[in-house]
């Protein structure tokens, strides 16, 4: 009777046992104790075994924890509660071994559980066995992805709800702090909300927490890439392409960083070892079309660009990029075939998207090359009018802003602001509108033995966007106080930040480099600014002659005013305005090359144009076209041959249909090149 009331009844064992774990957290040496005196009482009980080692290890004596917890194991070799807290109290005491053999069993046993997962990944790491790393992580997130609270925050993100999805993830991170799954998730949210910052912190975070996690890596570099972060994107997507599940969209993505980087050819091989692989995806086709174009490889390029549209005849991106070479004449079975397709594209109900406009931009300049114009401009007008109801541009709205940007940037305020900025002489702008001859410009220049050509930079424009959300946010009543405010520790700091993300595009160790980013020429006053030395060459073409070639140019990306032509009119009179306002603010601060009068007298606007910068003269300046460099734009085949004087006057076949940008440029097209007999605010 005596030794049976010694061991208490089961629900009491159960009560105290409960009571015990309830300590745990808080009270760690309160749990040992009641752990210990229930071990007293009832003799060898594996939950107050388990309790005391889950003890020991909250009260930092993880090889106390230890030996309480191996011999449990033994015994009991398949509760995943004893085998999770084995594993920690081993990682802790520093027996990487006995962890991972731990959590081997636990997952085996348990392979719905990321938590496991993720803790094998980090501890197989540590001893080199990364290739199982990464699959324990790529597993932990499959584990994940069946998350009833994850599924829901999916749902509400998908449908919109952000707030309800930032919500539910909120709530779980209370829980699961460090769970890589859940925090990729909100930086998803917070992307589309439109917070960049914090999408970037929660994804990096997110890879940091499981390196193995391909889909956060991969959303990682895209969202670097939106921020022009390109030498950290490149080595991400690097660790993306040696995934142990291999996944060619990780070497494409690798490939699209390097072409953002200016390395067409490493993207160009990449493109190649896909296509040996599998042949028939066009739109490796195209990339790699795009590459080879770049390189100056045209026949290479015209075969992928053939071999895209073999594929998917319907495919109007790879018809235009093969009509954008502009040396390659479609014939009377091209037109035929893209006819076809328009047709497919319509009884599939596809009437207005991206294959739908490019076929008429392909169809219009097959038809302007076979001297149908009124065809021509017929599909010209319909991929027009398609791709402008895509897009937002508000022409009132864009020439207010330009207003503004003159009306800050006068003689007196520059005076005022005084010395200041980044004294670099490395950078070179062309600016002007696209299709004004800058890609020519470029090409001479960067023949020079001192100057390197780059690409269209986003940098400046970004430096520029960032200046003018402090507005936007309320910090400055308006652009003018913000300018003002910028001290010259500012400025310098701004126009060093320029040099500094730029020089990932310099390849060469040349002195100079061009910046060929037409646009910003929205922003001439900025640049002298913060780089008061870097050079500004301001490439003009006559305006019926630029707007219309813009106008049939469909861009792979921006220029939303090039879509109507007076759109495109109006821009260009903001462009002159804006540059005759700085003109007369800061007198011969800018170099201007009038198109008409290179093509006329190359050696002698060649001659002033490297005065302005300073370069000596150098011969191969007037041999450009033998210059071995890539070229991005779409004047990329014409300045690979001598100077191309077919574009000078070729508007004029167009002129019967013009009269709406003819109505919106105004005088500005009479006077040119000069500026019509008026103030410079008049001319807008």
């Amino acid at each position: 009777m005596g030794n049976a009331s010694a061991v208490p009844a089961t629900d009491s064992i159960q009560t105290a046992l409960a009571d015990a774990a309830a300590l745990l957290d808080a009270r760690p040496d309160a749990a040992l104790a009641q752990a210990e005196a229930i071990l007293r009482r009832a003799g060898r009980l594996p939950p107050a075994e388990l309790l005391i080692g889950q003890a020991l290890r909250r009260l930092g004596k993880p090889k106390a924890a230890l030996a309480r917890l191996t011999p449990l194991a033994r015994q009991h070799p398949t509760v995943p509660a004893i085998l999770w807290e084995l594993a920690q109290a081993a990682q802790e005491a520093g027996d990487q071994r006995q962890a991972i053999g731990a959590l081997e069993s636990l997952t085996r046993q348990q392979p719905g559980v990321p938590d496991g997962w993720f803790l094998l990944a980090g501890l197989l790491r540590t001893v080199g066995r990364d290739g199982d790393a990464w699959r324990a992580d790529l597993s932990g997130v499959h584990a994940a992805s069946r998350d009833r609270d994850l599924l829901a925050a999916a749902m509400a993100m998908n449908e919109g709800r952000l707030d309800d999805a930032a919500t539910l993830l909120a709530a779980r991170a209370d829980r699961l702090p460090d769970d890589p799954a859940g925090i990729r998730l909100m930086g998803e949210v917070q992307w589309r909300r439109g917070d960049m910052n914090a999408a970037l912190a929660h994804v990096e975070r997110a890879v940091a927490l499981a390196p193995g996690f391909d889909l956060a890596r991969d959303f990682l570099i895209r969202l670097l890439l939106q921020n022009n972060r390109l030498s950290e994107a490149l080595a991400h997507a690097e660790t993306l392409a040696r995934s142990p599940i291999h996944n060619p969209g990780y070497d494409l993505i690798r490939a699209s960083v390097l072409v953002r980087l200016g390395d067409q050819d490493a993207a160009r091989s990449i493109y190649e070892s896909l296509l040996a692989d599998r042949p028939d995806q066009p739109q490796v086709w195209q990339n790699l079309g795009h590459a080879l174009k770049t390189l100056g490889r045209q026949a290479d390029a015209v075969h992928a660009y053939r071999q895209a549209v073999h594929h998917r005849p319907t495919m109007g991106e790879a018809w235009w990029s093969l009509a954008n070479l502009k040396t390659v004449t479609l014939d009377a079975a091209d037109i035929a075939t893209m006819e076809r397709a328009l047709e497919t594209l319509a009884r599939d109900g596809q009437t207005e998207g991206e294959d739908v406009f490019h076929l008429h931009f392909s169809l219009g300049k097959a038809q302007e090359d076979r001297k149908a114009d009124e065809a021509a401009f017929r599909h010209y007008d319909a991929g027009n009018r398609l791709r402008r109801a895509m897009i937002r541009h508000d022409a009132g709205e864009f020439s207010a802003e330009v207003a503004a940007t003159a009306t800050t940037f006068s003689a007196p305020f520059i005076a005022a602001m005084g010395d200041g900025g980044c004294t670099a002489p490395d950078p070179i702008f062309i600016v002007g509108l696209p299709r004004a001859g800058s890609t020519l410009v470029e090409q001479i220049l960067a023949s020079h033995s001192q100057v390197e050509g780059t690409m269209e930079l986003p940098e400046m424009m970004m430096i520029a966007s960032r200046l003018q959300s402090r507005v936007d946010d309320g910090e400055f009543a308006d652009f003018a106080t913000m300018a003002a405010s910028l001290t010259p520790a500012d400025r310098q700091r701004l126009g060093e930040e320029y040099v500094e993300q730029t020089r990932v595009h310099r390849q060469s160790g040349k002195p100079r480099f061009i910046d060929k980013m037409p646009n910003n020429w929205q922003h001439v006053g900025l640049i002298k600014l913060i780089l008061p030395n870097a050079s500004i060459i301001d490439a003009r073409r006559h305006p019926m002659g630029c707007c219309f070639s813009g106008w049939k140019q469909h861009f792979a990306r921006g220029q939303a005013f090039t879509y109507d032509l007076t759109d495109i009119g109006l821009y260009y009179r903001d462009y002159v305005a804006l540059m005759a306002a700085y003109d007369a603010a800061a007198p011969g601060r800018v170099h201007r090359v009038i198109y008409e009068r290179m093509v006329a007298d190359t050696p002698g606007e060649v001659d002033r144009l490297l005065a302005y910068l300073g370069l000596d003269f150098e011969a191969a300046c007037l041999s450009f076209w033998q210059t071995d460099r890539a070229v991005r734009t779409a004047s990329s085949e014409q300045v690979r041959q001598p100077i191309y004087t077919g574009g000078v006057d070729h508007w004029r076949r167009f002129e019967p249909w013009l009269a709406p940008l003819a109505d919106a440029l105004g005088p500005i097209a009479q006077s040119y090149p000069d500026l019509p007999p008026r103030q410079w605010a008049d001319v807008r």
